[in-house]
């Protein structure tokens, strides 16, 4: 019986580089702030994850 070919999986890559090189935290905001944080973030051409991590950098610069 001929081996079967494995399809490479994209997505079981992307999230085992993901476990591999990140860190996940989870962020709770009061109702509404959610949608403050996007509008914020959208307006500096950032995904939230960048305007978060940014301004928490920024914080731990000073």
């Amino acid at each position: 019986m001929p081996k079967e070919e494995k399809e490479f999986d994209q997505i079981k890559y992307q999230n085992e580089y993901k476990k591999k090189n990140y860190d996940r935290m989870e962020l709770l905001v009061p109702k509404g702030e959610k949608a403050l944080i996007k509008e914020a973030a959208a307006a500096l051409g950032q995904s939230v994850n960048e305007f978060v991590y940014s301004a928490v950098k920024e914080k731990l610069i000073k």
